[in-house]
Formats: C-alpha cells, structure tokens, sequence
C-alpha cells in the first residue's frame, strides 16, 4: 500500500488491519484473538493500536463475501482512519513524530 509511517503510522495500521482479515476470513477471528494475545500483550501505545486495528481486521474478515473484498475494504477503513482514534469501528495509530521506518523480522 501507498500509505506512510511504516511503523505506528497508517501503513503499520494498515498492515496489521489486513493480516488479521486474511486470517479471519481463511480460519476464523479466534486465532487472530490468540496471536493478539500472544504478540500484542505489553501496555505500549503501539500494541494497544496494533490491538485495535487487529480488532478490527477480525470483523472485516467475519463480514465480506468474498476474498477479493478485503484489501479494498481494508483500504477504505484506513482511509478513514485517524491518529488516536478510539471508536471501535475507526482504524488508528500514531502521531506522526512516533512513526518509523517497518522493521525486519
């Protein structure tokens, strides 16, 4: 995606809002629930964004028809997104002076 701010930015919210509708649509929103738990447990303002956006991947791939649905639907709910949103449906993360580079497993 075309989108900035790789870690903590729209791009990390991005990433972490499409992983988990892919894993909900293919096997369902309890494993992405489980791999949040495990991966997403420390009380930083980024896993807490990362918990958010996990949340809200999960409920995407629970409602669309389709694979091909998605990314596009992905895409839209980031674009309508916004920087320490806290409403359950709205995609979020982080001021832009936390933002980072995506790092290398």
């Amino acid at each position: 995606a075309d989108l900035p701010g790789g870690r903590n930015g729209p791009l990390d919210a991005y990433r972490h809002t499409l992983a988990s509708a892919v894993v909900a649509w293919s096997i369902g929103e309890r494993p992405v629930a489980w791999v949040t738990a495990v991966m997403e447990w420390r009380g930083k303002d980024a896993n807490t964004m990362d918990r958010h956006n996990n949340r809200i991947g999960a409920r995407i791939g629970r409602r669309v028809q389709s694979f091909a649905e998605i990314e596009p639907t992905v895409r839209q709910q980031v674009r309508e997104g916004a920087v320490g949103a806290r409403a359950p449906e709205q995609t979020t993360w982080l001021p832009r002076d936390a933002w980072g580079d995506a790092w290398l497993w």
